[in-house]
């Protein structure tokens, strides 16, 4: 299992509200399965009210999603802040 985050919009009420939402997936198929779900159980927001822009693979200590840190938490040290990429 990896860890992924999303980022895009759903439609909330007339709105579009932006979303990030990290989650733990077998595969980039199934992290976009999950995301559905996700808004269908908890907003009632179709699947093709869910626009999907950017999903990508993280490390886990890089998100502070419980979901996510439980699920690492035997493999990964979520003691120490994550360490940023230097820049060139």
């Amino acid at each position: 299992m990896k860890a992924y985050r999303a980022m895009g919009t759903f439609r909330n009420g007339r709105t579009n509200q932006n979303f990030t939402l990290d989650v733990v997936a077998a595969d980039k198929q199934d992290a976009e399965h999950r995301v559905y779900s996700n808004f269908g159980s908890r907003h009632r927001t179709s699947r093709r009210f869910v626009n999907i822009d950017s999903l990508s693979e993280i490390s886990p200590t890089e998100s502070s999603e419980a979901r996510v840190i439980s699920h690492f938490r035997d493999t990964h040290d979520f003691s120490a802040p994550p360490a940023k990429a230097e820049e060139e």
